[in-house]
């Protein structure tokens, strides 16, 4: 158990990947001796204390180093039920302190050539570059020394190849990319769904799904192996949609990529035609059935992948600094989770996630209104709604024992006591009273400011989105019905004969 750490360490400290200079290792050996037990420290070699409330975030299970997960409780790490959530506690003190707004900075993922080294070499070799005299001479005035501190501290917290911060970066083009992007920009209230990829490789009903919708949405979303169970990519669904004529969304969840890897997975994505990226960081392999995969840390969360895949399509760099040639083409989304945790605590996250490069929001499943009204409004007090088009997640329910669940096992969701009280009296009618539910929460939300439209979870029902869209009367302008959609492909097939 550390001093100022809210919880026991979670794993011991890292170890340097090759044999450093004794000099080194001695100075390691002091940093680990001084800030374990302190901080609990892990020996990153990219010390973020100061910025993260002095509370080390690497004690997050999952080592998110810019903010808490989607599941993020004020009660207990999910996890890990046993501890705290660390990002709920850095939240906590930072807010108390006022020094929330040092946690918009975008931090960078861990160098692991530095991983396991001193963080104070580089203090110490950033003082000897400014003049150990000037340091203490701009430190000793008052006028001067948060612009001394920073000139040593912020070179070290943010190296070049990085070079984050806390900043709104809009995008650099000015025509929509896509057209889910046309749409939202026109002031359509739109709606998107999602389709759960097949377990297996027939895409028979994979892609009879895709043509159910396809007149009904704007985009189809291919989930990106939820609850961290594998199933066919969320990219080779994308493709199949393109071949049938549908919009896709490509979900792509951090837990699984490398930095390496989702540089080159995105630059093929966009080779192929896939405009519209959503990006997660992922459940936990901790929600998977076993063997289970690594627990304790992730390469990039959901805000480093925004802050890279933006500078990749606006500066045409990749994260090593090479050019790109033909740079891809993206409208970059993000989950947002608007009961995860205080209304206040997710609008900063979800600030932050703008400010590297979110231009869309697709949010966990809404359920009250009043609560969800509350979120909006504190977006509102960040000055984030004119910047980003928020779609709102609907499920519609099927039982009170789906409702049950979703409430007490899914973190994010909360369904209130009336609606499940309402699921739990329906009877044999229960699907029934679930549909009209979500229709009851699609009509509440279409009528609120600062939303532009629904993203539908079906949750393996996607044959219930045709209904849900028409009862909601929210069909898109181009709507052609089925039949006539059917009636004009068969007339171009006998034409082209």
């Amino acid at each position: 158990m550390s001093v100022f750490a809210p919880a026991r360490r979670w794993q011991p400290a890292y170890r340097p990947f090759r044999r450093e200079k004794a000099g080194t290792r001695a100075l390691a050996a002091l940093e680990r001796a001084v800030k374990g037990p302190v901080y609990g420290c892990r020996m990153c070699g990219n010390c973020l204390l100061q910025e993260t409330a002095f509370i080390c975030p690497m004690e997050c299970p999952s080592g998110l180093r810019n903010g808490p997960c989607g599941g993020s409780t004020p009660d207990h790490c999910y996890v890990d039920e046993t501890r705290p959530c660390v990002w709920n506690e850095i939240y906590e003190r930072a807010f108390a302190g006022g020094r929330e707004e040092k946690l918009l900075e975008v931090l960078p993922p861990l160098d692991w050539d530095k991983v396991g080294g001193p963080t104070w070499g580089d203090v110490l070799d950033r003082v000897k570059e400014v003049g150990p005299g000037n340091f203490v001479s701009g430190m000793r005035d008052a006028h001067l020394r948060s612009e001394t501190w920073e000139s040593v501290f912020r070179p070290v917290r943010q190296p070049e190849w990085w070079n984050g911060d806390s900043a709104y970066h809009p995008p650099e083009y000015e025509e929509p990319i896509t057209g889910l992007e046309r749409r939202l920009r026109s002031g359509e209230f739109v709606v998107t769904s999602e389709i759960a990829p097949p377990l297996g490789t027939a895409t028979g009903k994979l892609v009879r799904d895709i043509e159910m919708l396809k007149p009904y949405v704007a985009a189809i979303n291919f989930t990106d192996c939820p609850s961290a169970t594998p199933r066919m990519s969320s990219l080779a669904c994308c493709l199949i949609a393109l071949q049938h004529g549908v919009e896709p969304i490509m979900q792509i969840a951090a837990r699984d990529r490398t930095r390496v890897g989702l540089q080159a997975e995105v630059i093929g994505a966009a080779g192929l035609g896939i405009g519209n990226v959503l990006c997660l960081s992922g459940d936990n392999p901790a929600m998977g059935p076993s063997p289970r995969s690594r627990m304790d840390i992730i390469d990039l969360d959901s805000i480093q992948m925004l802050w890279m895949l933006r500078k990749m399509r606006d500066e045409g760099t990749y994260l090593d600094g090479r050019t790109i040639k033909n740079p891809p083409k993206l409208y970059l989304g993000a989950a947002a989770a608007p009961y995860a945790s205080r209304p206040h605590f997710q609008a900063l996250r979800e600030q932050k996630k703008v400010n590297a490069g979110g231009q869309f929001f697709q949010t966990n499943l809404v359920y009250d209104p009043a609560r969800f009204a509350v979120w909006l409004d504190e977006l509102a007090k960040r000055d984030v709604l004119n910047k980003v088009h928020i779609l709102v997640g609907i499920t519609p329910l099927k039982s009170y024992k789906m409702a049950r669940y979703l409430h007490d096992q899914v973190p994010g969701v909360a369904i209130p006591d009336h609606l499940l009280d309402r699921m739990e009296n329906a009877g044999e009618d229960q699907e029934k009273e679930g549909i009209q539910i979500a229709l009851e929460l699609i009509e509440e939300v279409n009528q609120r400011g600062g939303v532009q439209g629904i993203h539908l979870m079906p949750v393996m029902w996607e044959a219930i989105v045709p209904r849900l869209v028409t009862e909601a009367g929210l069909l898109p302008p181009d709507f052609i019905p089925p039949a006539a959609h059917e009636h004009l492909v068969a007339a171009g097939a006998g034409a082209r004969s």
